[in-house]
């Protein structure tokens, strides 16, 4: 029985006289970033957690 092959057949070659045109175009836009905002993101649990941590492990050492 012969079925479909589950090797994959490579590219073709392709014929003489038909080439690809290809265009290069730029569709990246540059935006000025002015708005800066002065209130900075909150942290996320995560991250409060860890600093809690370290000041936690901060406090406990014995500082000779």
């Amino acid at each position: 029985m012969t079925g479909p092959s589950s090797a994959p057949n490579g590219e073709r070659p392709g014929t003489r006289g038909n080439y690809w045109e290809t265009v290069l175009t730029s569709a990246e836009t540059v935006v000025a970033d002015d708005t800066w905002d002065e209130d900075l993101p909150t942290l996320n649990r995560e991250t409060r957690r860890a600093l809690a941590r370290k000041k936690l492990r901060k406090s406990n050492t014995v500082r000779a």
